[in-house]
């Protein structure tokens, strides 16, 4: 059961966000769902350039900047004002972590670097997201499409005789967000051993790679170039869309037991003894087989009567659902994926992670661009932390 004298698992920390766009914000909410106090530093007049990207539009703003910008603290800097470069830098001696997002050297030219600033706070977690890192790709503009494509992660999606395609949302910012939050948390949970803090880096392109996962392994180990697949899998099968009579279901056979239990479900006990499909390698060679084979069976009843039949023989199925029928469903699961933002007139997606003892930080709304320059001016000039 939560405790409330617990609070939040990261009360106290404060973070520095000198991030815009998608990844870094994405990282520095999650850890103010996490209890962190967030410091967000945007450009005087325009902000975060996501402000402005929609429609849609709310009365807060857009939609997209409202999507990773909640729970934070905004004020607005002018960088290259020595006065306002002060500010900047006393945010940053105080915080406990720094992220930014800017072009690899432009912290530095403005004198917010690592080095500088772990002069006056040594225990500082300094983490830098860049699109193609530090070195030689650091003067590639890296935005989500792009590395998309560059990744690989194109090559592998779409249908075997159409374009390569991105996926519905930028994955890759979203990972690269996720593997930020994993690096300041360790790095945060050494300084406790060590006392020392650290910077760390994290790049579209390598977090890209890495969630490329059995696609990249299989290529390093044979040195083939994984194909577009449609929505088959490359090492699984069936595992993939099967036609109903009313339209396509998601099937997910992991194993040889789930495929016995889905041919005999579908009036094709046949199949699982069959030698070509009897293993799952046998399935995934004959692949085109088997897939007429259970289309012919499944096409004499819609999808619901698969997805009721198929869920109760233990085989994963989905309809596909949009996102009103995905939200419908995890409510129906008992999983809140919605918490109430401010007064409750704005719903958002919950930070993912639910846990016993502790509680995430109740959500406060969006900031609007330097709407807490006095509170956060009050903070420096108190000499206090919390």
């Amino acid at each position: 059961m939560t405790d409330p004298a617990l609070g939040a698992p990261l009360t106290g920390v404060v973070v520095a966000d000198f991030s815009r766009v998608l990844a870094g914000p994405m990282a520095t909410m999650m850890l103010a769902d996490l209890g962190a106090r967030v410091i967000k530093i945007e450009r005087p007049g325009v902000g975060d350039e996501t402000r402005g990207w929609g429609p849609p539009f709310s009365a807060a703003g857009s939609t997209y900047f409202e999507a990773v910008n909640r729970s934070k603290a905004s004020i607005a800097l002018d960088l290259a004002a020595p006065g306002d470069l002060a500010i900047a830098l006393d945010i940053a001696a105080r915080a406990d972590v720094v992220i930014e997002n800017l072009r690899p050297g432009v912290m530095e030219r403005l004198g917010l670097g690592y080095d500088v600033v772990a002069k006056t706070n040594p225990r500082v977690v300094y983490a830098s997201i860049s699109g193609f890192g530090s070195g030689a790709g650091a003067a590639l503009p890296g935005y989500d499409f792009v590395v998309q494509a560059a990744s690989g992660l194109m090559s592998l999606t779409g249908e075997v005789d159409g374009d390569p395609m991105k996926v519905g949302v930028a994955l890759i910012d979203v990972l690269t967000g996720k593997d930020a939050v994993i690096g300041i948390l360790a790095a945060l949970s050494a300084r406790e051993r060590t006392g020392h803090g650290d910077r760390l880096e994290v790049s579209l392109l390598t977090s890209g790679l890495a969630g490329l996962v059995n696609q990249a392994q299989a290529y390093l180990e044979t040195g083939r170039m994984p194909a577009r697949l449609g929505n088959d899998h490359p090492s699984i099968a069936p595992y993939g869309l099967l036609p109903t009579a009313d339209g396509p279901l998601a099937v997910a056979c992991g194993n040889d037991g789930q495929f016995a239990r889905l041919a005999e479900a579908v009036g094709r006990a046949d199949l699982s003894s069959d030698p070509r499909f009897a293993t799952n390698a046998g399935r995934v060679i004959h692949r085109a087989e088997l897939g007429a084979a259970l289309a012919e069976a499944m096409r004499r009843h819609d999808r619901d009567h698969w997805a009721s039949v198929l869920t109760q023989a233990s085989v994963p199925v989905s309809p596909i659902n949009d996102l009103a029928a995905a939200v419908e469903l995890a409510e129906r699961l008992g999983l809140e994926p919605t918490v109430e933002v401010g007064d409750g007139s704005t719903r958002q997606i919950r930070h993912p992670v639910s846990f016993t003892a502790y509680a995430t930080a109740p959500p406060t709304p969006p900031p609007a661009n330097d709407a807490d320059r006095e509170a956060v001016l009050a903070w420096l000039a108190g000499q206090g932390r919390d």
